[in-house]
This record gives C-alpha cells, structure tokens and sequence, in this order.
C-alpha cells in the first residue's frame, strides 16, 4: 500500500469521525441546553529520505473535539419549574447512579417525594451540593430568583438552584441527557460557585446548534469522504492492472 492509499485512508477516517460528531448535532438541534461539538484535525507530515523533502507526505490526524459554550436562545414556556441560565455556569446534578454530572438543561419537575429532578431523572443539587427537596404541598407554586433561590409565600426561602463554572470544561466527558461529567483521572479543577451566571424563571435554553449550518457542513463532509474513497477505489483499481499485466508478461 503505497502513500496515497494512507493519505485517503486519513482524511476518510477524519471524515467519518466528523459525520458522527455533525450528526448527533443535528439530531439535538431541538434539545434543551444542548452544546454542539467540533472536531478538531491536525496535519502529520512524514519525512521521506530524499534531501530536497519532494516525497514528503501529509496526513490527516484526529486530535479530539471540544465543546461549543456559546449561549443558547430563551424560550418562555411559563412553567414555574423551567429554568434557564444566562450566562456561563451550569446545572449540577446527582444521576440515578449516584455520578454528579453538569448540563443546563432547565425542564425540571417534581417527583412522587418531592425531589427537583431533571426528564432523566437526575436530582438537581443546591449550591451546597445537596439535593433539592420542596415540600409537597407546595407543588410548582415557587418563585426561582435571578441567583437560584426558591422562595414560597409564608415559607421564605426553600434551597438555591446551584450554579457553577467550569474551569476545564472541555476535558469533562459526555455521558448522554446533555450531562457532562469529570474525567475519571480527576485531573481538572474543581467546579467554582458561579455569581455571574442568571437563573431565569419560566423559560429553557435552545441548544445552540444551528441546523442549516449542519446541514451544509455534512454535505461537505460526505463529499470529501466521497471523494476520499474514490481515490482508494482507484489507486486499488491500478494496483490490481499492474499485477495483472505483470503476470501477463511473465
């Protein structure tokens, strides 16, 4: 397999990897608080043994993906338990395998014990890192302040909403749901109280991705994966009209 097979090989590889990543974008456009992700490639250049560097030869290199954090539109549904968050902190949860993880989305409700959790069910925690609890015979009928505070009439105030930065966000892991988790090596920062990020009342945060940007992108990307492939097919095509015409000879 000579050197342009390889660099085909790269660059269908790198591809392929960016069409998952465009595509689990697209499929959360509509999902609240999702972050899209970019891939980042690198060029590797294999130095021949010619002096004049002619044979040289570039591939393509996967060196990971990050993040997008820009901020998602707000949209108002006027649900008491809906939140969204206007600036750059984010949710803490407690999965139901006890994992904390981060995200922000805001759908939150109530369940049968009176616990804030999230539509996968992951409890939201306070600033504390403690579960939130309202009591039942409040229900929904609770005013979320701009710094996380949930107050009820006669009661005062109930627990806050716990907003937190980042600091290394983007070695912090996927795990599904739009919840993002520390790496197991526990080799970041850990999370700060954020004071600058808002808690809005009654609405959600869009995701952030935008769709006809997408779109455009995966038909670039399967154009180049297309013709990546097709130069494999016919460095492979002349390969095997060499073979046949040497055995022809011989």
């Amino acid at each position: 397999m000579d050197n342009s097979i390889y660099v085909s090989l790269s660059l269908a590889t790198a591809m392929r990897r960016e069409l998952d990543v465009t595509a689990n974008n697209i499929a959360n456009a509509n999902t609240a608080g999702f972050k899209g992700e970019r891939v980042v490639f690198d060029s590797y250049l294999h130095r021949e043994s010619g002096l004049d560097g002619a044979d040289d030869t570039s591939f393509v290199v996967d060196r990971g993906s990050y993040l997008d954090a820009r901020q998602g539109a707000l949209a108002h549904t006027g649900n008491q338990l809906d939140v969204a968050l206007q600036g750059s902190g984010w949710f803490s949860y407690q999965t139901p395998e006890g994992q904390m993880a981060f995200g922000r989305d805001g759908r939150f409700s109530l369940d049968a014990q009176g616990n804030l959790v999230t539509l996968s069910g992951a409890r939201v925690l306070d600033v504390g890192g403690a579960p939130i609890a309202i009591p039942p015979d409040l229900g929904s009928n609770v005013t979320i302040s701009r710094d996380g505070s949930i107050s009820a009439e006669g009661r005062g105030v109930i627990a806050q909403i716990g907003v937190f930065g980042l600091p290394d966000l983007q070695a912090y892991e996927r795990i599904g749901s739009g919840l993002f988790v520390p790496p197991q090596d526990r080799s970041t920062r850990p999370p700060v109280a954020d004071l600058e990020t808002e808690v809005m009342q009654g609405a959600i945060e869009s995701s952030n991705v935008q769709p006809v940007v997408e779109m455009t992108r995966m038909m670039s990307i399967q154009r180049a994966y297309e013709r990546a492939v097709k130069l494999m097919n016919g460095e492979d095509e002349l390969r095997r009209d060499a073979l046949r015409r040497l055995g022809q000879t011989s």
